[in-house]
Formats: structure tokens, C-alpha cells, sequence
């Protein structure tokens, strides 16, 4: 054989070494690299699709940035926070008429009020949240503030400072002036807040396939247009606005009284999303997030999937027995048996608890909405025959429920 012939290289039959196994080895590595790379772009379709859903939930949230310029104006003079680690949110529920849903709860005059306020606390290290529900016919001290419509840089026109109900800081003043309202009330600061308007309420209980009350009688509201049975029932997006709306055929048609069912629906609302069937399921998980997203205005610091997180976070592992729900210690305004005032000392006893982020205790069997102490009941002319001074005394209990409490039981 020449020398040519022994390097010119083979045309047929199988390479030095190869065997049967060998092929097969190079078959499985073939199909395990189509596998890798269909693997590869279903992750990467997976992850685009990931990022458009995020995107679309975080771009439905609406900044309130008028509130921020507005509370950034005054803040010298806002309450300082006395602990690190926890938050204060207060919830509005606005009454707006504005847009083609909530145009069907009556006439859209151009303004809204406050329907429903509450100062959520959380506290450090979230072992516990207190709601306290601040009633829209309360007498308060309202500051100065931008009216609604004003520049945009702040410098339109303000309202002077007054006494009057506390649902006319929203309608004059929007977001910024119902804050700046509770931080003079209570010395507490406000750190975020959200505004939900109805269309946005009822969407939310329609994405968690409705919410379960329990009906100690049967319901015939021609006004809240609401027609239920006693007993366990579910209530839907519509029926649930009505029933913590109503006041003029439930209960005794106060204030009061409505929102104390208020704060029921609420408990009842909180169980349903922190159930396992929706958390952890993205199929009823998404409706929620959209449906919760898009009914949202928030300070900026929330507006955003990563702000409402981390808020929601801190939410989720505390005990329904520590998430509790009260209205502020308030009786009839002695000018107007159709208006509130607060009920004192209880009412600043209640604040500076939640200031110093004290635990705050509620009970069932507490009578009219104001908080009792140890050596007696409070009194409507907050005199406490007996009381200890504060150094001594007990801590105060406030009539409330929790998100543990069965109606029906």
C-alpha cells in the first residue's frame, strides 16, 4: 500500500471504534439537545408571557401624584412616626358617580365623597392589623386645603380652614386633605393610602366568586335594591355594595351600625382571598390581581406590583384572630343628633395606641361603641368614676370583632 493510500479516508463502513451502543449514545444526545431547546422556548415563552401579565397589572394601578406634591407642601407639619417598622394605610371608598359603572348609583354632580374611611395599622413585624373606621359624619377640624381641580403645581385655589363633617375633606380637598384630616385628628401618621371607587369594590368580590355572610333575618332593601335570605349566603359583587351601603332599612339606619357591617363584609372578604383555593391558584389569582389593580389609586410608593407585595406580604401570615376591626369611640354630636363627635378619653386612648403601636383589644360584648376599662364602663361624658391613672391602668377594650368571628355562630 502506498503512502497515499494509507491517509486517504474511508467512504464506507463504520469509523474505528464504532459500535451499536455508540450510535444510540449519539441518538439519545441529539433528542436530549431538541428536548433542552424545546424546554428553552417554552421558558422563554413562559417568561414573555410572565412579563406581559405584569406589566399589564402594574400599569393598571393609578399614582396619585396631586396627593403626594399636596402632603409633601405640609410636611413639616405632619405627625412623626414613633415606630420603625409599621405601617399606616388609610382605605377610601369613594363615592363617585364618574364613569359609565358607578353613573348607575346616581347623578355624576363632578364631585365625591369619602363613603367609607379606614386606618388600617400594621404592626412591627406584623403579628397583628387593627381597622378603624373613621364615620363619614363626624365633626372634625379640617385644615386648609388645595380644592379639588386646582393647578397641578399646588397653587390653585385653597379652601380655608374649618369644622365641619369629616366626609367634606375628600369632596373639597380629595386624598391629600382627607389625610392631612386624620393626621390632626389623631396625631397618627399616614405612610400610604388607597382610593377605591364601587365599580371597583364590586369587581373585586366578583373576581373571588363572591363573598359569605351570614343573615341573622331576611333582606327586602328596595333602595340597596338587595332581596336575601336568613342564613349563609353568598353575596356577589352588586348585592355586596348594596349590603355595606344600605342604611335606611338595615339595622337602625345609623351610621354606625352600617359600618359595623362594613367591617364584617371586610372579615368575611379577607378569609375568601386568603383561602388556598385562590392564592394558590393563578387561574382565580389573576382576576383578583387585575380586578383589585385596576380599582386602585394609591400613593406612589404603592403603585406598582412590588409596592402592593411587600405590603400584602406582611398580611399574609398573620392570624385571623389578630386581624381586627372597630370604629372609633364616637357618640351623637351634642349640636346635631345627626352628626358624631368623638367620646373622650377613649377615643385618644384608642389613637395613642395604635401611635406607639400598642396592642389594641377588641371584644363582642362591648355596648355603643365605646371602649370599657377594667374598673368600669366608660360613660357618654368620659368620666370614669374610679379609674386608675394611666400608669396603672389596664388596657382599654374596644367594641369590634375579627376576621375569626363567625357571624352565624
Amino acid at each position: 500500500m502506498t503512502r497515499a493510500e494509507s491517509i486517504r479516508p474511508r467512504t464506507h463502513g463504520p469509523l474505528p471504534g464504532a459500535t451499536a451502543g455508540g450510535t444510540a449514545r449519539r441518538r439519545r444526545r441529539r433528542w436530549a439537545l431538541r428536548a433542552g431547546a424545546g424546554v428553552t422556548v417554552g421558558l422563554l415563552a413562559a417568561a414573555v408571557t410572565a412579563a406581559v401579565l405584569y406589566a399589564k397589572l402594574d400599569g393598571n394601578i393609578t399614582a396619585d401624584e396631586a396627593a403626594a406634591r399636596e402632603l409633601a407642601r405640609y410636611e413639616k407639619e405632619r405627625p412623626t412616626a414613633l415606630t420603625k417598622d409599621a405601617q399606616n394605610i388609610l382605605l377610601i371608598g369613594s363615592d363617585s358617580r364618574a364613569g359609565g359603572d358607578n353613573a348607575a348609583y346616581g347623578h355624576d354632580s363632578g364631585t365625591e365623597r369619602s363613603d367609607t374611611t379606614i386606618l388600617l395599622h400594621l404592626s412591627t413585624g406584623r403579628h397583628s392589623a387593627t381597622a378603624v373606621s373613621l364615620p363619614r359624619d363626624l365633626m372634625v377640624d379640617i385644615p386648609s386645603c388645595l380644592l379639588q381641580g386646582g393647578k397641578a403645581k399646588g397653587d390653585g385655589e385653597r379652601s380655608e380652614p374649618m369644622f365641619a363633617m369629616f366626609n367634606h375633606a375628600f369632596e373639597m380637598g380629595g386624598s391629600a386633605c382627607t389625610i392631612r384630616t386624620v393626621e390632626k385628628l389623631t396625631g397618627i401618621r399616614v405612610d400610604h393610602h388607597v382610593v377605591v371607587d364601587f365599580s371597583g369594590f364590586k369587581e373585586m368580590v366578583d373576581a373571588v366568586d363572591g363573598v359569605e355572610i351570614c343573615l341573622t333575618k331576611p333582606i327586602h332593601d328596595k333602595a340597596a335594591k338587595l332581596r336575601l335570605p336568613a342564613g349563609r349566603v353568598t353575596l356577589n359583587g352588586e348585592q355586596a355594595l348594596g349590603y355595606v351601603r344600605a342604611r335606611k332599612s338595615l339595622g337602625d339606619g345609623s351610621d354606625t351600625d352600617r359600618m359595623d357591617r362594613q367591617q364584617k363584609f371586610l372579615a368575611a372578604l379577607v378569609n375568601k382571598v386568603r383561602s388556598n383555593d385562590v392564592l394558590l391558584n393563578p387561574v382565580k389569582l389573576y382576576p383578583v390581581l387585575d380586578a383589585a389593580t385596576s380599582s386602585l389609586t394609591t400613593d406612589p410608593d404603592l403603585a406598582n406590583l412590588r409596592g402592593l407585595y411587600q405590603l400584602v406580604r406582611g398580611l399574609r401570615d398573620i392570624p385571623t384572630e389578630h386581624i381586627q376591626f372597630l370604629t372609633v369611640p364616637r357618640e351623637s354630636y351634642v349640636y346635631n343628633a345627626n352628626r358624631d363627635q368623638l367620646v373622650e378619653p377613649e377615643a385618644e386612648r384608642l389613637f395613642d395606641l395604635l401611635r406607639r403601636d400598642r396592642p389594641v383589644k377588641v371584644t363582642e360584648n362591648a355596648h355603643s361603641g365605646y371602649s370599657t376599662y377594667g374598673t368600669g364602663d366608660a360613660t357618654r361624658d368620659g368620666k370614669h368614676p374610679g379609674r386608675p391613672s394611666d400608669a396603672e391602668s389596664p388596657q382599654p377594650t374596644f367594641q369590634g370583632n375579627t376576621a375569626a368571628h363567625d357571624t352565624c355562630e
